[in-house]
């Protein structure tokens, strides 16, 4: 187990190497951010205007989640694909543009909203189970979503690289992790665990310096709680650079057995060995 972790962090700081290389990588979740942001103020509005909610979720409220849920992952995925996709001219020696990523995006929208479509159906009925009373269903629809995150992996790297319509990519992702299983999934843990740890000792840190400083000067501890906001905002930003590097090389070195020069010295031969049974 701890040599899986660590043969992980080795491939997370090679993905990190690389996104140093090219800081124009970032600006790819950058802009999502603020399209998903603007997505979901124009859902907001009419949702509390409509009081669409307000007696519980009947048949309106589940077709406008779908709506939403089918926008959010629209924009999500759009972007991720441009990201992975301006990583893998990366990952062969290439001076990726951003335009060179929008390109790529742009010419599998078709798969992608077919994807986006999938994944919010899949998104509804998960958070449907989760919000049940029932603590079984509730269990259940964790599991199942951490099935779906791990399933779908490496669905943007298919999408980008092979013109396939979504349900292939969901098989060929899936395959993919067959083969691939035990890495991949502790690949993930590690990127989620280090930021999920980094993310955690900042927001401490940060509501304990603006408490303090708000004892002396209100203004200073407002001014705390930006850069610590600020703070957060930067770290989920490259924490989505770097999992769309990492799951660019991961699907490289799967399809092609050849390792990319910024991933040279990493174990990823075993990163692909097939399960043992």
């Amino acid at each position: 187990m701890f040599d899986k972790l660590s043969r992980s962090w080795d491939l997370v700081k090679a993905s990190a190497s690389v996104l140093r290389s090219d800081k124009e990588l970032m600006l790819f979740p950058v802009i999502s951010g603020l399209v998903t942001l603007v997505v979901l103020a124009t859902f907001l509005v009419p949702m509390f205007a409509l009081r669409i909610f307000a007696d519980g979720i009947g048949l309106g409220g589940a077709v406008f989640g779908f709506l939403f849920y089918f926008v959010q992952y629209s924009v999500v995925i759009f972007f991720n694909c441009a990201l992975v996709g301006a990583a893998m001219i990366r990952l062969d020696g290439g001076d990726p543009t951003l335009a060179d990523g929008f390109n790529a995006a742009k010419s599998r929208i078709p798969s992608i909203l077919g994807y986006a479509a999938i994944a919010a159906t899949v998104g509804v009925l998960l958070q449907g189970m989760k919000g049940k009373d029932n603590v079984l269903a509730r269990i259940l629809g964790s599991v199942l979503g951490a099935a779906w995150t791990l399933a779908t992996f490496l669905v943007v790297p298919v999408l980008v690289s092979r013109n396939v319509g979504p349900i292939d990519a969901l098989k060929q992702s899936v395959g993919l992790l067959k083969r691939t299983w035990g890495e991949n999934a502790v690949g993930q843990v590690g990127i989620g665990a280090a930021f999920g740890l980094l993310t955690a000792i900042v927001a401490v840190v940060g509501v304990g310096l603006a408490v303090l400083a708000a004892q002396a000067s209100l203004p200073l501890a407002i001014a705390i709680g930006a850069v610590v906001a600020l703070a957060l905002l930067l770290l989920a930003i490259y924490q989505a650079a770097l999992s769309g590097i990492y799951s660019a090389a991961l699907y490289r070195y799967a399809v092609s057995h050849e390792t990319p020069d910024a991933f040279r010295g990493t174990d990823l031969a075993r990163a692909f060995l097939p399960k043992r049974h």
